[in-house]
């Protein structure tokens, strides 16, 4: 299930860079983990919901991927992020 666009909206405008960043590292990290927790809360109910499992995973990997990219290119903001969205590495 996608985000609400208020939701969207909202982490957007906390994660970005600049008034006109849209689609950086960051936002991306950041709507991914949304997605993740809401994901992982509907998967505490339905535990035989193999389909939504797999789409769980795919969206973990891709977080991951995400965060050695940033952790490569930016590492302050690789940390930043990390505290704000409460993630452990």
């Amino acid at each position: 299930m996608p985000l609400a666009k208020e939701k969207k909206t909202a982490i957007v405008k906390e994660f970005q860079q600049h008034p006109q960043d849209r689609g950086s590292e960051e936002i991306q990290i950041a709507l991914l983990t949304q997605r993740i927790n809401e994901l992982t809360e509907h998967l505490k109910t339905h535990t035989k919901d193999f389909h939504s499992r797999l789409g769980l995973l795919k969206m973990v990997s891709q977080r991951k991927r995400l965060l050695a990219y940033l952790r490569r290119k930016n590492p302050g903001n690789y940390k930043k992020i990390l505290e704000k969205l409460s993630l452990r590495k």
